[in-house]
């Protein structure tokens, strides 16, 4: 089902696809991640799709995967500004940890 929404915008780490009704966001990053539940995401106060992920410990964070923008309160503008910050954060993050070998 989400898989054959047209895609309006797709960045390294997100694409954005319209619905009859939304404007899905999803993270790349979290391709192949069990849903586990839909809820409201606490930081941007739209319903989400979350996953379970695990640390080292073995400690469980629930994490979103996509979110559901509804299109009479969003435009494509305004979820690109949501998804253009999460790739200026993964960006970063990718930067620090996987820096470029120049040899």
């Amino acid at each position: 089902m989400l898989l054959d929404l047209p895609v309006l915008k797709k960045g390294s780490f997100y694409f954005i696809k319209d619905s009859d009704t939304d404007l899905v966001m999803e993270d790349k990053t979290k391709r192949g991640l069990t849903v586990k539940e839909t809820s409201v995401d606490e930081k941007l106060n739209v319903k989400a799709d979350k996953g379970m992920i695990h640390d080292m410990d073995g400690i469980g964070h629930w994490v979103p995967i996509r979110w559901y923008f509804p299109k009479d309160s969003y435009d494509l503008d305004a979820v690109s500004i949501h998804a253009e910050t999460m790739e200026k954060k993964y960006t970063e993050l990718r930067e620090l940890t996987c820096p470029d070998d120049d040899d």
